[in-house]
């Protein structure tokens, strides 16, 4: 094992370490023996430092010229570009994920960076007409000022990229919380933004736990906004706390999706959407595929070949390139897909692939679970309702297109979704009347690219988007500007004669 390294808050250009003096230890979910590193276990003082800081950067930040701001965003990916193998790796380490989705999510940021970077001369405002003569009128796009981030461990690059660049480029300063399951990644994205020509407090870290860093945030007075992915429980909470003060709050939550099949899909294409839909991650993504509503008419040849291909899988490591699914991220994740697979069974679903941890050889060190499979679901179920954050999916028969629809939209969730047919007019039906964020044709629930809005509905989130120009309109805000040039009074809606 490699030997534990030491790691520090970034709080006002400089690496310090947390007011207490505690920590706490980032261990590889794939071999618990190993010690990634050992990171400051923040507090509310610690937050308040970021803050201060933040606080003070933001006036030159907020003068400095978005194509300014935008050229930094710009040498970030091109750091990060060059070090994507390195980051990637050090992500594998501590999250567990397989080589070739760290290397995605590190690519993830490398395309937020130049999108982001992009907007830097986009930034555009509306000009219109005044109802008066001698009167202009316009608005323009302005920072908030500092904003507040907890940030989730199953994508520890890609989604802090998400909300750092857009509302860098925006004007706002910044501080952020990564998952204590995975700080790393985020200290190396920061590491490119300074490394670019970030100046001092613009961006601020600060690791550790949800009450003790994350709460005191979203508390702080000075903090104007807030942008949280995480569980629905606690993004109720942190929606909740946000509201007392009106701070604008993005809350990007949990999610139970679900991929339909219908009988005249490529159902060779859907099983093996269906497979990287279900354990891409070991189906700890937002976005995962835990539901398969499978049409009568191909219904057991789907569930025949899903369970085949995905019988197949190698699990183990990550860091070995031949591995095809990693372990999950901690023990308590273990714990809750061991729970679901007792109440799919005690509500009658038939186990047809997995159900155990793995416990022996190579998995004996880590948090490893089969890939597991439930047939003949009911949808009424909880384990084709509640979010479970593993590799467990249930397989429900529908009889008809419209049936299919209506349990697709049954749970409180509305994040991603996906239809496998070859009828156009199905696809499009599915389209408007699926309840999502996200829905895709003959494609699994999963892959969303940088330049579209990102986010759901109803329990899934609050109504703002990640990602594209949804980033930009939740990280600026609206002033509207007139100009009279008449040298006398006018009044809006008085004088209009």
């Amino acid at each position: 094992m490699a030997q534990s390294k030491i790691y520090k808050n970034f709080i006002g250009g400089e690496w310090v370490e947390s007011r207490s003096g505690q920590t706490f230890e980032n261990v590889n979910p794939a071999d618990t023996r190993d010690i990634v590193g050992i990171f400051p276990a923040s507090s509310k003082a610690d937050v308040d430092d970021a803050v201060e800081s933040a606080k003070a950067a933001a006036e030159k930040w907020r003068l400095t010229p978005p194509p300014k701001r935008a050229e930094i965003l710009f040498r970030a990916g091109e750091i990060l570009t060059e070090r994507k193998e390195d980051y990637a790796r050090d992500m594998t380490r501590e999250m567990g994920k397989v080589l070739k989705e760290t290397r995605g999510d590190v690519q993830e940021a490398i395309d937020t960076a130049f999108y982001m970077a992009g907007e830097g001369r986009r930034l555009y405002g509306v000009t219109t007409t005044s109802e008066l003569q001698n009167k202009f009128a316009m608005c323009v796009r302005v920072p908030i000022g500092v904003v507040g981030m907890i940030a989730p461990w199953n994508f520890p690059m890609a989604i802090p990229s998400w909300k750092l660049f857009p509302a860098l480029v925006c004007g706002n300063t910044c501080v952020i919380k990564p998952a204590e399951d995975t700080p790393l990644s985020t200290l190396n994205l920061v590491r490119a933004l300074v490394e670019a020509g970030l100046p001092k407090g613009v961006v601020n870290i600060v690791t550790g736990f949800g009450p003790d860093a994350g709460a005191p945030i979203v508390n702080h007075p000075d903090t104007r906004a807030i942008s949280f992915t995480g569980s629905s429980e606690v993004g109720r909470i942190v929606g909740e706390v946000a509201a007392r003060s009106f701070k604008p709050c993005s809350l990007e939550m949990g999610g139970k999706n679900a991929i339909i099949v219908l009988d005249d899909a490529n159902v060779d294409l859907a099983v093996e959407g269906a497979v990287w839909g279900a354990f891409g991650t070991t189906g700890q993504r937002c976005t995962a595929a835990s539901r398969m509503l499978v049409q009568k008419g191909v219904y057991n040849e789907f569930v025949s070949k899903f369970v085949e291909r995905s019988s197949r899988l190698k699990v183990g490591n990550g860091i070995d390139e031949s591995v095809e699914m990693g372990p999950q991220i901690n023990q308590q994740q273990i714990e809750t897909s061991a729970r679901y697979v007792e109440l799919g069974r005690n509500d009658g679903a038939k186990l047809l692939l997995g159900g155990n941890r793995l416990t022996s050889g190579d998995h004996a060190r880590g948090h490893f679970f089969e890939p597991t499979i439930f047939g003949d679901g009911n949808y009424k179920m909880r384990i084709a309702l509640e979010e479970i954050f593993g590799p467990v999916v249930t397989v429900v028969p529908i009889g008809s297109f419209d049936e299919a629809i209506e349990v697709a939209n049954s749970t409180p969730y509305g994040l991603s979704s996906s239809i496998y047919t070859r009828d156009v007019n199905k696809a499009f039906k599915a389209v408007r009347d699926i309840y999502a964020g996200i829905t895709y044709v003959n494609a699994p629930t999963i892959g969303a690219e940088v330049h579209l809005p990102f986010g759901g509905v109803k329990s899934t989130g609050n109504g703002h988007r990640e990602g594209g120009i949804g980033a930009i309109d939740f990280f600026s805000q609206w002033k509207s500007v007139y100009v009279d040039y008449s040298d006398k009074l006018q009044r809006a809606q008085i004088d209009t004669e």
